[in-house]
């Protein structure tokens, strides 16, 4: 999955667009074995892995951590890496080394940027630079606090067409998709109607031309609960904990290790070569 191939699912039979994000080696093998178009190791890995309260503290030096783990895991899908916070705020030379690190030390094949209209610039120059940017607007986890919280977004009749010019500032920045967060369903499909690029939906309504979801939320293992937009498709989580308690049981108990699973001296040698000690 290259990125003009996914821009030209906008118009194409196959399907919507399914993402998933994804923070380590096996996990991503398993999302890329089965058949996942695009992976997002985002900076949700600040709530989801690290158990923090939002995604600001996350650094540039953790994003490329988890980056070079999900590349070296992944044959198929289209992996794309979030700039953190912090990373493209102060200058534009220093979101420039921010992205190339992810590009040249994390192997990234594209990068996403939080905000529309005000982010403009920032997607042209990187676009410029041959760094294929997907944007994100809508609820911006990167600006929770000016949010007000993790609320939803673009219900006032100022915040709707804001967002509307936000999308189109986007694509005309040089996006080649743009992420909906946390929008009315309603909003979310005139976007998709009137951008050339897909949109990627979390929490914005089944009219997008694809869905992302967040790999814990989606198997269950969101600790502090997922958000209501999230279906869980598995629950391993309950699955881990029973998997656990059922090995300390088994240890207290004694019964693990079973001999089969012990390794032994060969026949030959026995209690001979014990005797010599």
């Amino acid at each position: 999955m290259t990125v003009p191939e996914l821009r030209a699912r906008k118009t194409q039979p196959e399907g919507k667009i399914a993402c998933l994000t994804a923070y380590d080696f096996p996990t991503a093998v398993l999302l890329d074995r089965a058949g996942v178009d695009l992976i997002l190791v985002g900076d949700s890995l600040g709530m989801v892995v690290q158990g923090r309260d939002d995604t600001l503290s996350v650094t540039l030096d953790e994003v490329l951590y988890h980056r070079r783990t999900v590349r070296r895991a992944v044959r198929r899908a289209l992996v794309v890496a979030d700039l953190p916070y912090g990373s493209y705020h102060v200058s534009g030379d220093e979101m420039m080394r921010a992205a190339l690190r992810l590009i040249k030390e994390g192997g990234a094949e594209a990068i996403k940027i939080e905000g529309g209209d005000r982010r403009r610039d920032a997607i042209h120059r990187l676009v410029e630079a041959d760094i294929p940017v997907m944007g994100h607007i809508g609820l911006t986890p990167q600006s929770v606090h000016a949010l007000g919280g993790f609320t939803v977004q673009g219900r006032s009749e100022e915040a709707a067409p804001q967002l509307l010019r936000d999308a189109h500032a986007v694509e005309e920045a040089g996006a080649f998709a743009i992420v909906l967060e946390s929008i009315p369903r309603e909003l979310a499909a005139r976007i998709t109607g009137e951008l050339r690029i897909p949109t990627i939906g979390i929490g914005a309504g089944p009219d997008c031309d694809g869905q992302v979801l967040v790999f814990h939320d989606l198997v269950g293992l969101t600790i502090n609960g997922a958000p209501k937009f999230a279906r869980e498709y598995a629950q391993l989580g309950t699955e881990i904990v029973r998997a656990a308690t059922a090995y300390i049981n088994d240890v207290r108990n004694g019964s693990f290790p079973a001999d089969s699973e012990s390794f032994h001296l060969p026949a030959a040698l026995g209690d001979r070569t014990l005797a010599r000690r």
